[in-house]
C-alpha cells in the first residue's frame, strides 16, 4: 500500500512537471530585434536592451539582437520579414518605409498604440518621418542630417548667410594651391537637397507628382554652379576621400556634411559645428537639408505584438535617448532628452538639434526611389556641362514621370 502511494504521488509529481514546464516556457517572450549598428551605436544600443530585459524579466520579455551588415539589411527585410522568417521589431531609416507598406505583411501600423501624449515625446519633424498616408507605422529613434563643418583655425566664426560664406571661402581659396573656402558632395543629390529645399523647391507636389525641373530647383542648381565656376570657393568633382583629406590637411576651411563625418576627423584638427547659412539668394531663407530618421518599427507577421510595442516604447524614452546620446553618439528624436545638462553642453548633439529645425524629412514614399538615379545623372550633365540645369532637370523631370507612372498601372 505504501508503495501504491508512493507510485501515485511520483506519477503526479511528473504530470505536474509536464504541465508545468510548456506553461514557463509560454510566459517568457523573445522578442528579436534587427540592426544595423557598429561600435559605439551597437554597443550603446546593446546596453540599453540590458536595461530593458533586466526591468521586465519578471514580465516575460526578453530581446535579443541581431546586428545585420547594412549593405544587405534592407534586401534581408523585403525578403524575410513578409515571409515571417524576420525580426519581431527593426531599426531602419524611413526612405524604404512607403515601399515596405506598399508591398504588403511587412510593417504593422501602430496608430492603435501611439496617444497624444507618446507623440509629444518626439520632435514633430520625425514623427512626420514615420507617418505615410496618414497612418502611424513606427516611433522615431534618432535623426541624420548636414549641417557646416568648420576649421577653427581658418574660421574663427562661421558665416550666418550665404553672402559671407562666399566672402569668407573666397578669402581662404587658392587653386593652385589646392585650397579651397568650401568643399561638399554638391554633385551628390542627398547633399544637393539643402539648397534644393531653401530655394523652397523639393522633388514632388501634391499627390507625389514630380517636379525635379521646377524653377526652384533650376535657381537652386544655377546658384551651385555660381560657386563653382564664378565663385571659385568649390574643387572640382569632389569625393567623400577628397574631402575628407583637404579638411584633414587644412586646406578645406568649411565642409557640409553630416555624424558620420566626424569619425573622419583628425584629431588635431580643431573643428566646430555651425547651423547651415541662409540664402541672401533666396530672401534669407535658411538652407533646408534632408533629414533622415531611423524608427522603431514592429514586423506585420510578428505574434507578440504587445511585447513589441513595449520594447519600441523603452528605446525611445528619455532613459535610452540619454544613453543613444552620450555613448551612441546618436541623436535622438527624443525631444526632452535635449533638456539633459550633459547633452546641452555637447556641442556635436546641440549643433545637430539647431540643425534640424530647418531640416526637411526625406520623402518616405515608394515614388522617391525612382528620383535617385535621373537626378544623379542631371547633376552630373550640369557638372559637366554636357547640359544647363534647366535642360538636364528637364529630362530627368521626363524620366521620374515617367517611371512613377508606370508604378502606379501596377
Amino acid at each position: 500500500m505504501k508503495n501504491l502511494r508512493l507510485m501515485i504521488a511520483a506519477v503526479c509529481l511528473c504530470a505536474l512537471g509536464l504541465i508545468a514546464r510548456p506553461a514557463a516556457a509560454a510566459e517568457t517572450k523573445e522578442i528579436v530585434l534587427w540592426h544595423a549598428y557598429r561600435a559605439e551605436e551597437k554597443t550603446a544600443l546593446e546596453k540599453v536592451i540590458a536595461q530593458f530585459n533586466a526591468a521586465n524579466a519578471s514580465k516575460g520579455i526578453k530581446v535579443t539582437t541581431l546586428a545585420v551588415p547594412y549593405d544587405a539589411y534592407a534586401d534581408k527585410i523585403s525578403a524575410t520579414v513578409p515571409r515571417g522568417k524576420g525580426p519581431d521589431i527593426f531599426i531602419f531609416a524611413q526612405d524604404r518605409l512607403g515601399g515596405w507598406i506598399e508591398a504588403g505583411n511587412t510593417v504593422a501600423p501602430i496608430d492603435f498604440f501611439v496617444d497624444d501624449a507618446l507623440r509629444k515625446r518626439f520632435i514633430p519633424t520625425t514623427m512626420e518621418a514615420m507617418t505615410y498616408r496618414g497612418t502611424v507605422y513606427g516611433l522615431p529613434l534618432n535623426y541624420k542630417v548636414i549641417t557646416l563643418i568648420y576649421n577653427k583655425k581658418l574660421v574663427p566664426t562661421p558665416p550666418k548667410t550665404s553672402g559671407e560664406l562666399v566672402t569668407i571661402a573666397k578669402k581662404l581659396t587658392d587653386k593652385k594651391a589646392g585650397r579651397f573656402g568650401l568643399a561638399y558632395s554638391y554633385g551628390d543629390f542627398y547633399f544637393h537637397a539643402a539648397l534644393m529645399n531653401g530655394f523652397g523647391g523639393g522633388v514632388f507636389g501634391p499627390g507625389t507628382t514630380p517636379t525635379l525641373n521646377s524653377p526652384q530647383n533650376v535657381k537652386s542648381v544655377e546658384q551651385v554652379m555660381k560657386w563653382v565656376e564664378k565663385d571659385g570657393i568649390l574643387p572640382a568633382e569632389p569625393s567623400s576621400a577628397l574631402i575628407t583629406s583637404l579638411f584633414n590637411e587644412g586646406k578645406a576651411a568649411m565642409v557640409f556634411s553630416g555624424p558620420w563625418f566626424l569619425g573622419e576627423i583628425a584629431k588635431g584638427v580643431d573643428y566646430g559645428l555651425a547651423p547651415l547659412p541662409t540664402l541672401d539668394e533666396a530672401g534669407g531663407k535658411p538652407m533646408r537639408p534632408w533629414m533622415t530618421v531611423e524608427g522603431v518599427y514592429i514586423s506585420a507577421p510578428s505574434k507578440n505584438t504587445d511585447a513589441a510595442f513595449e520594447v519600441a516604447k523603452f528605446l525611445t524614452s528619455d532613459e535610452a535617448a540619454k544613453v543613444l546620446a552620450l555613448e551612441g553618439r546618436q541623436s535622438p528624436a527624443n525631444l526632452a532628452v535635449y533638456s539633459d545638462p550633459k547633452v546641452q553642453a555637447d556641442p556635436q548633439l546641440k549643433a545637430f538639434r539647431d540643425q534640424v529645425d530647418t531640416a526637411v524629412p526625406m520623402p518616405n514614399v515608394p515614388e522617391m526611389t525612382m528620383v535617385w538615379s535621373p537626378a544623379t545623372s542631371a547633376m552630373n550633365s550640369i557638372l559637366k556641362k554636357a547640359a544647363t540645369p534647366k535642360a538636364a532637370l528637364d529630362v530627368a523631370q521626363k524620366a521620374v514621370a515617367k517611371d512613377v507612372a508606370g508604378l502606379r498601372k501596377k
